[in-house]
């Protein structure tokens, strides 16, 4: 299913409600969205999770921590923190996902945003960086695995010499030992997918290898 029949199917233009600059297309019933797409997965892209949204209003404030930089958004669902990255002047954003319909409508909501984002398949467990100067990854820790297979992608770009940004709304499964807290927000999510209305979200560096 990709973004334009998705947009049949139950999604609606909102405002982002901790990154107001940005509206993407949202899921009014979740879970029905869910079980019409007969996936094993939860359709992530169809909701501004709590870490995006900090991910994202950590960049637009502080701009320069992506301008003029080559961006790349991995496990990006939505695309909320590349269309964040690049209203804040990176040089370049990817926003990559692993699943094919994140990837369609990540095309769509940078449209519906005046937001010049490249949306590209990119499975972290076997993917590279590539030449990105920084890497952003909201809401990975979610699951034991995935969290594994995450920081494993996270800090192979670090090694490379990229700066890693990961926010994270203290899932069970956060390294917090190789991370460095860059900033805090007490995010409002949908209730529906989320078990407050706010969420208390961190935002971190990935410390360098020699810190670690």
């Amino acid at each position: 299913m990709g973004a334009l029949s998705a947009t049949g199917a139950g999604l609606t233009w909102t405002v982002v409600p901790f990154v107001p600059e940005v509206t993407l297309l949202t899921a009014d019933q979740p879970w029905e969205l869910w079980d019409a797409s007969g996936q094993d997965a939860p359709p992530f892209w169809a909701f501004p999770w709590a870490g995006g949204q900090a991910l994202a209003r950590y960049v637009l404030d502080n701009p320069g921590v992506v301008r003029g930089r080559r961006v790349l958004d991995v496990a990006s669902g939505s695309g909320l923190v590349a269309i964040a990255a690049a209203h804040a002047g990176a040089a370049s954003v990817t926003a990559s996902d692993i699943d094919p319909n994140a990837v369609a409508v990540i095309g769509e909501n940078a449209a519906a945003n005046a937001a010049t984002v490249r949306s590209a398949s990119l499975d972290m467990s076997s993917a590279s960086a590539g030449e990105a100067d920084v890497v952003l990854a909201a809401d990975v820790f979610y699951q034991r695995e995935l969290a594994a297979v995450a920081l494993a992608f996270l800090r192979r770009a670090a090694a490379t010499g990229a700066e890693v940004l990961c926010a994270d709304p203290g899932r069970a499964f956060v390294p917090r030992d190789c991370l460095e807290m860059a900033a805090s927000y007490e995010v409002p999510v949908l209730a529906a997918i989320e078990d407050a209305a706010v969420k208390t979200v961190t935002v971190y560096r990935l410390a360098p290898v020699a810190d670690r």
